[in-house]
């Protein structure tokens, strides 16, 4: 099978993989390091192992030193501004692109709601079970209602103490469970179920988590940035973190991108995050927008398609015995 680079060079027919090949061409002709790593001074021509006074803006060419760096500016500027706006144009389509659909229940096949309250994890057999399944009666072959404490998956009974949950959870740990190693670090972060408070092992933790995949790992990093749990305030690393949980479908951390947004006066990109927090069953980020239509910045149709989509959210995870479940039960509400 052919690679990208090499569709581009044969000139592939018009497909997705045109932005793909678009991109490749223009950052091939902006670096100035050959395919041996090799690298080239931009200015002179040197080329050597050590050319590595790269261009602080764009982070595309390299210099021998400042000298060839400060000579080579002017020249350079109309191409460094060029990558910086496709590299812009590049992230914000990723970053606005509709993300990828919850999760589903493994037992009822409807979407996961996003509250923490409308699904339980069973340390068990490492499965996420909606509110509803989570609640509901089980029953023997003859039809009676029979004990429901077991896992409604696996059938496994529930544990008797905190230590038998720690555990179930180490043993999920060890299988590389994302959602096991996110909770361990959730542990030691908060200091509970007889962890000392770590933020440092929290967030390797984290970490671990965030590279299997686990959405909530990227929005707690993006916490412990904000708030200099573990580490030195850093709201750009912040941001960063809550980007890459959003990408992934964090309404939550989608959100406060809306917010940050906000606080920067750029009211366009922040209409665009809560529109698809919306989407994803945000409420707080429909009623901001009903905010900014209140005072003029936003339209009637932007409030509308909102509430549409909130609506279909809401229809999407709606099922009997959820609604079963959560008026039993505060904590099952979804």
């Amino acid at each position: 099978m052919s690679s990208t680079s090499d569709k581009c060079k044969e000139g592939a027919s018009k497909s997705n993989d045109d932005d793909v090949c678009e991109v490749n061409n223009k950052l091939k002709h902006m670096n100035t390091d050959d395919y041996n790593n090799v690298s080239v001074c931009a200015n002179c021509g040197k080329e050597g192992d050590k050319i590595n006074n790269i261009c602080n803006k764009c982070k595309q060419v390299r210099y021998c030193n400042a000298a060839c760096k400060k000579k080579h500016k002017k020249k350079h500027k109309k191409e460094c501004e060029e990558h910086i706006r496709y590299a812009a144009k590049l992230h914000d389509e990723k970053l606005f692109k509709q993300p990828p659909a919850a999760e589903d229940c493994p037992i009822c096949f409807l979407p996961l709601p996003h509250l923490n309250t409308g699904w339980k994890y069973y340390s068990c057999c490492g499965k996420e079970i909606c509110s509803g399944c989570a609640h509901a009666p089980v029953f023997d072959n003859q039809g009676n209602e029979v004990d429901n404490e077991k896992c409604p998956f696996c059938r496994t009974l529930s544990p008797n103490s905190v230590e038998e949950v720690i555990e179930r959870v180490m043993k999920r740990v060890a299988a590389g469970d994302a959602v096991a190693i996110y909770r361990l670090g959730v542990y030691h972060r908060d200091g509970i179920n007889g962890f000392p408070q770590d933020f440092t092992k929290a967030l390797e933790l984290l970490h671990r988590a965030s590279n299997l995949g686990n959405t909530d790992a990227y929005c707690d990093i993006g916490h412990a940035y904000f708030n200099g749990q573990g580490v030195d305030i850093d709201e750009k690393k912040a941001a960063h973190y809550f980007e890459l949980a959003a990408i992934k479908g964090d309404v939550y951390a989608r959100h406060n991108l809306g917010n940050n947004e906000v606080r920067e006066h750029n009211t366009d990109r922040a209409l665009k995050h809560y529109m698809i927090a919306a989407r994803g069953g945000y409420a707080d980020s429909l009623n901001v927008i009903k905010q900014l239509y209140t005072i003029g910045h936003a339209t009637k149709e932007d409030y509308t398609t909102a509430l549409q989509a909130y609506q279909v959210y809401l229809s999407e995870i709606k099922s009997k015995q959820r609604d079963e479940a959560a008026a039993a039960d505060e904590e099952f509400r979804y």
